[in-house]
């Protein structure tokens, strides 16, 4: 009896339910699993080839050429790509005096006025911004860096949708977040506190002392928003031992720290320290007094914030959710608690010290994490080697799995638990998906608008299998080679297997 593509569909999805694929939990990985599992956590997965790489180079030196990625240059053609996406190489200032949104200080703007500026920038600034992203995360060979950026870009969110920060988006993660994705904390932060993008999301930008001379209009007033989150998303962590009374003085602290408009207008940096807008009363912060120093007290607040071993703990805990397990080891958080405070934040100490932990390397973590909808995605398109063309369906197909490029619209960003992600409807999904690819005539893969070709060829199942080895148990095998040959493809690409890693 023939099997439909439903009825396949349905199998598979209740399998990946069920965890089908099994593995043994006694002996260690043997290098070919090491050189997968290296792919899956410090990279979006394998390319065709990179799996045989990494296992003739060895995993560890793997490991340790992703740590130093100035050290690997970029392809030209790729290089060439991200060089002729223009709005994508204009500065925050460049963007703001090409593009700037009318609704600024002092421009009077129609509703129409507001609209077309809004259309502008999702026509010439959006697509090349996420083009950007996404040939990064598919083709560079500075894999970790790319995983970084990612997670720090989650850590720092910013939403894409609030007005004005979809003109900076792009600028935000190439130059605030991944020359430091792997840096020092302390540099992480400040590059973020400064930029246009967060200080406009988290509305600093309007913060200004009581009765200051230039609290006036929309400035008028203390805002608290950035502070909160500053210490509860992005340094403290929500247990991190500060109360509402430190939320107060760190915002009275940043007041003054805003936008330049009219900076900018004149090709000044965007970010300005205005002194007639900043609090100068006396400050006590985390139980310290903090000297009054103008903008120097900001810098000092995020110095104490950088260092703080509440801090330390709070990231310790998100790389190891991220990188080993939904519900992280303590002896592995204290160990990385402590990398980072010995290192004063060196991030690139603390993933070393990660990735030789034997937590990292256990059996049990092995093919063992739920892949968040953008890693599903990326991970196709590379196990495929699909070249990224017309970025929309990309775009559209983040949006249907719910997790959309710069589109989490709080300031916690989104979450990376299995438990938030596996849903019967989601891997049915991502099934869909799966099977639109394997046919070679996505429309990923093409101009917009532009009919498949004819002679275009469906992806190999057996090149494909050869890329993902060793990810398929001898279960997995055996269902593919049961299935038509018109669905093996999809059900490697939509099964369990390749759904986690």
């Amino acid at each position: 009896m023939p099997v439909s593509l439903n009825t396949t569909v349905v199998r598979v999805a209740l399998l990946a339910l069920c965890g089908f694929s099994s593995i043994a939990q006694a002996q260690a990985l043997n290098p070919q699993e090491q050189a997968l599992h290296v792919l899956n956590r410090l990279a979006y997965g394998p390319r065709p080839g990179d799996v045989a790489a990494v296992e003739k180079m060895g995993a560890r030196n793997y490991i340790d050429a992703q740590l130093n990625p100035q050290r690997i240059p970029l392809p030209p053609e790729l290089q060439a790509r991200l060089d002729g996406l223009a709005t994508y190489q204009l500065s925050a200032t460049q963007l703001y005096v090409q593009y700037g949104p009318p609704s600024f200080p002092g421009k009077d703007a129609s509703p129409e006025e507001k609209n077309a500026a809004r259309q502008r920038a999702a026509r010439d600034i959006t697509p090349q911004t996420h083009l950007a992203r996404v040939w990064l995360a598919t083709e560079s060979p500075r894999q970790l860096q790319e995983v970084m950026t990612e997670f720090w870009l989650n850590h720092f969110n910013v939403f894409e949708g609030k007005e004005w920060v979809r003109y900076w988006t792009g600028d935000y993660e190439k130059n605030a977040v991944r020359p430091y994705a792997l840096g020092n904390f302390r540099e992480l932060l400040g590059s973020v506190v400064h930029h246009p993008a967060m200080l406009y999301y988290l509305d600093n930008w309007l913060s200004s002392g009581a009765n200051t001379p230039d609290a006036k209009g929309r400035f008028k007033g203390l805002n608290e928003n950035y502070a909160r989150e500053l210490m509860e998303l992005h340094t403290l962590g929500v247990n991190g031992g500060y109360s509402q009374n430190d939320v107060i003085t760190l915002a009275r602290v940043l007041t003054g720290w805003t936008i330049n408009e009219r900076g900018m207008q004149q090709g000044a940096t965007p970010f300005a320290f205005n002194p007639r807008r900043h609090d100068n009363g006396s400050k006590q912060f985390l139980g310290k007094p903090l000297a009054v120093n103008g903008y120097q007290e900001g810098e000092a607040a995020l110095d104490i914030l950088a260092h703080h071993p509440a801090t330390a703990r709070f990231i310790a805990v998100k790389l190891s959710e991220y990188f080993v397990s939904d519900q992280p080891d303590p002896a592995l958080v204290d160990k990385l608690t402590q990398s980072f405070l010995s290192s004063n934040g060196d991030i690139k100490t603390v993933l070393h010290t990660l990735f030789n932990s034997p937590q990292f390397w256990s059996r049990s973590n092995y093919q063992s994490q739920f892949k968040t909808p953008y890693q599903y995605v990326i991970s196709t398109l590379r196990a495929t080697a699909t070249p990224v063309v017309n970025i929309k369906p990309v775009d559209g197909v983040l949006r249907q799995f719910g997790q959309p490029l710069y589109g989490w619209l709080t300031p916690e960003g989104y979450k990376y638990s299995q438990e938030t992600w596996l849903t019967p409807d989601a891997i049915l999904r991502r099934i869909n998906f799966a099977n639109s690819l394997s046919n070679g005539k996505s429309p990923i893969a093409r101009p917009e608008n532009t009919p498949p070709a004819a002679d275009v060829a469906p992806i190999s199942t057996a090149a494909l299998e050869q890329t993902l080895t060793p990810i398929l148990s001898k279960e997995d095998a055996d269902t593919v080679a049961a299935a038509p040959v018109n669905l093996q493809t999809g059900l490697i690409l939509g099964g369990p297997a390749f759904m986690k890693r």
